[in-house]
């Protein structure tokens, strides 16, 4: 009896925090014209985005960890009352899948071998896996999106902003690797699709201002005064290697024909090269077969650099 008041009344608590908008909206928020949207699967380079836009557009004081939240907030984070309090135009972290109320869109991809080895270590910090939860295992629940908070398999996520993109007022999609190898030429395309006019000495310094060392060091000293770190375990980095191809040590072979064969035809949409034989993987994988067929219909050229009319903007490697 006293358990089933409990939970009862922690509904009314969620309900009246829910009428009083403040609890975190997801894909409930209330969405303006202006509003600019980084967008990724998790683990795939958001964070490291939040910094290079946050010193791009505040550039009289570089962003930190104790402020990047308040500076460029995220829908499942910040309240509905809060978010509405955010100076226009808002500029907003974001793992959603495809939203029709999204018209300006940034969307970061990320090879999705690495994305599942950087997820793991990111639920080992977070407590929500043991330290000695097998990475093989952890495999299997990522692929079947059983550890992301509802925002879908990687490649649901991914397709759904490439194919609606040109829906968009504006949208740019980039790769986490292709950051990674010329920061300041990405950056570059960041600027223009912000309509800010940057010289490249100030993009260098929001380049210097976002490297992976100076965020480690952010993170050493403010991890108390960020939500990602504060109650996690604080001997795991949340800034890490900051580099593409971790995952050919980090996956056994069976983890990595597991990840190509649920996803395959997509990553190799995106340019990324697969380890295993692709005659094999079609024919072992099911998925395979289904992402082969949508992948054929809606791109049968494949991904080719392109722009649109309107302000919109597509740049595919």
């Amino acid at each position: 009896m006293i358990t089933k008041m409990k939970v009862q009344l922690r509904h009314f608590q969620r309900a009246g925090l829910v009428l009083l908008k403040r609890t975190p909206p997801r894909r409930f928020a209330t969405v303006f014209p202006d509003d600019v949207f980084l967008t990724s699967y998790p683990k795939s380079g958001n964070t490291w985005t939040q910094f290079l836009v946050g010193n791009l557009v505040f550039q009289d004081e570089p962003v930190t960890f104790a402020d990047v939240n308040q500076r460029i907030p995220s829908f499942s984070d910040m309240s509905e009352r809060e978010l509405l309090r955010v100076p226009r135009p808002r500029y907003i972290k974001s793992h959603e899948p495809f939203h029709a109320y999204y018209q300006n869109v940034l969307y970061i991809a990320r090879d999705p071998r690495d994305v599942a080895v950087s997820n793991y270590h990111f639920l080992v910090k977070k407590k929500r896996l043991p330290r000695d939860f097998a990475i093989d295992t952890f495999v299997s629940d990522f692929i079947a999106d059983r550890m992301t908070d509802n925002f879908g398999p990687w490649a649901d996520n991914v397709v759904s902003w490439l194919a609606m993109g040109p829906s968009r007022r504006r949208f740019l999609f980039l790769r986490y690797e292709d950051l990674l190898e010329n920061t300041l030429r990405e950056l570059r395309k960041i600027a223009a699709f912000l309509s800010m006019e940057a010289d490249d000495a100030r993009l260098e310094r929001v380049v210097q201002l976002s490297t992976a060392d100076r965020m480690r060091q952010l993170e050493k000293e403010q991890w108390k005064s960020w939500d990602m770190t504060r109650r996690t375990r604080p001997d795991i980095p949340f800034i890490r290697a900051a580099k593409s191809g971790q995952w050919a040590d980090a996956l056994s072979a069976q983890s990595v024909a597991a990840i190509e064969g649920a996803w395959g035809p997509v990553m190799r949409l995106l340019g990324y090269e697969l380890a295993n034989d692709p005659e094999k993987l079609s024919a072992s994988s099911e998925a395979w077969r289904r992402w082969e067929a949508l992948v054929s219909v809606l791109w049968p050229r494949g991904l080719e650099r392109e722009r649109l009319t309107a302000g919109r903007q597509l740049e595919f490697r």
